[in-house]
């Protein structure tokens, strides 16, 4: 086991020359007694550890061989190699003073065959992780799915596989007898709509593919994995609070032309609509006709399923910016496309994504609006900056900054009436960030990746104190 010594991190954290809440009314014990506030991370973008331990290639180590389809040819293969360190990371999150850890099991680790036989060593390690959340006191958060399929699936079809419910099923089985008796928490997919146009529509994410039938398959599929994760939760595990998360973006028009109005209806659509809406029996959104016909006839049989319904104990919402969208005809299926934050002089992050918490509330506000919703956690929400030490510190304000007016606007949502439950800040620590590689740095712990030496940034103290105001 590869540690960093404790005593190290300890003495980062008890720093006392940082204080940051003399600068607003802003206070976690707004949030009330009962409020998760933790930090989240995911397998693929963490773990490292890829071929240790009877660990088959996922469709990410595939993909990544790609030339050209990760920033700086970049890999998941170490990571922040949170496999071996996982004692002393879940030893910060302690220490700066959450009191939930989200993470994600990995499919391939698991299941190395796709199906079958559960590999021993995969189940050891996540055992061993949730074991220790609960000796420290953390609330183990547990995504099922978190875009890592294993590659064999995806031979096989992948999520556009009329068999992949099958294959999903098993494995939520298998972790649900696994983690059970110790995981209340539990969260079925990751950001569907992500997966499945990323990685099968525009290409962008794994497994790269750019075909409009697969990709109406496997939102199909998604919508009844969800549902369907959550029956086998429920049976297996008693007393479990289930969810699943859902991006969400608040789509609004570049202007009121009715080109540019119908084209950011149909953007809504498909990033806010597509999967919460056949997850609470509404079915799937037909307002576009053109659209859904197309969707439609992939499966004559998706509008009448009840396999998409699931009465979730909780929703996760993930937003990070808003988008305005205009009028593309060049653009294939949607005929539309975003318009760059940074040509709209309007505040954005090292990615170009608009920095609005007015826009997080409204889209928060308008979930719980659907009704049939119980409780709604924030399970991710944070932003990447070009990160540079000065003096030994990483002295990232903006990142302060996103986080208050952020948690601020929550706090706004939760005294209009939403019954909100948690928030976790993306990310613990600077990870591979899918396309972008280790470039877009969200963590609140710096990662240098050739040394594996986490320092912790100003925004990590600016956490310990907030959450400190419990007190």
């Amino acid at each position: 086991m590869v540690e960093v010594e404790k005593s190290r991190i300890l003495e980062m954290l008890s720093e006392q020359s940082f204080s940051f809440l003399n600068q607003g009314p802003l206070k976690a014990a707004a949030f009330g007694p009962d409020f998760h506030f933790g930090v989240a991370i995911s397998a693929t973008q963490n773990e490292g550890a890829a071929t240790i331990d009877g660990r088959s290639p996922s469709i990410w180590d595939v993909y990544a061989r790609r030339k050209g389809v990760i920033r700086n040819k970049a890999k998941p293969t170490v990571t922040c190699d949170f496999y071996h360190r996982y004692k002393d990371d879940l030893l910060l999150v302690k220490a700066l003073g959450f009191s939930c850890f989200r993470f994600s099991i990995s499919w391939s680790r698991i299941l190395p065959d796709g199906t079958g036989k559960a590999n021993v060593a995969g189940i050891n390690f996540d055992n061993d992780v949730i074991n220790e959340c609960l000796r420290l006191g953390l609330i183990p958060f547990v995504t099922l799915y978190h875009w890592d399929l294993p590659q064999v699936l995806q031979q096989e079809g992948g999520w556009a596989s009329p068999l992949i419910n099958r294959w999903f099923r098993h494995f939520v089985k298998i972790c649900a007898k696994a983690f059970g008796n110790r995981v209340k928490y539990w969260l079925v997919l990751n950001e569907p709509v992500g997966f499945t146009s990323l990685g099968y529509m525009l290409g962008k994410h794994a497994p790269g593919k750019r075909n409009l039938e697969q990709f109406l398959k496997t939102v199909h599929h998604a919508a009844i994995a969800q549902a369907e994760g959550g029956h086998v939760l429920r049976e297996l595990v008693p007393n479990a609070q289930i969810g699943t998360c859902f991006s969400c973006s608040e789509i609004v028009p570049y202007t009121s032309k009715p080109a540019d109005l119908s084209a950011a209806r149909r953007i809504d659509l498909l990033i806010n609509r597509l999967f919460i809406e056949p997850l609470l029996g509404k079915g799937f959104p037909e307002d576009d006709k053109g659209l859904m016909d197309k969707m439609a006839r992939q499966n004559l049989s998706w509008r009448f399923t009840e396999r998409m319904q699931f009465d979730m104990d909780f929703i996760g919402l993930q937003n990070y910016f808003p988008l305005v969208i205009r009028h593309n005809p060049f653009m294939p299926f949607v005929q539309a496309s975003v318009v760059k934050a940074s040509s709209r002089k309007v505040p954005f992050t090292s990615l170009d994504w608009e920095i609005n918490p007015g826009s997080f509330l409204q889209i928060i506000k308008r979930f719980w609006k659907y009704g049939g919703i119980r409780e709604i956690m924030i399970t991710e929400n944070g932003a990447a900056f070009k990160d540079r030490f000065s003096q030994g510190r990483i002295n990232d304000t903006e990142r302060i900054d996103y986080f208050k007016s952020h948690l601020s606007a929550l706090l706004q949502a939760k005294k209009e009436g939403v019954n909100l439950k948690g928030y976790f800040a993306w990310t613990l620590m600077d990870n591979f960030e899918w396309a972008e590689g280790f470039d877009a740095r969200f963590g609140l712990v710096h990662v240098d990746f050739n040394t594996q030496l986490r320092t912790v940034k100003n925004s990590g103290y600016w956490w310990r104190d907030f959450l400190n105001s419990y007190s």
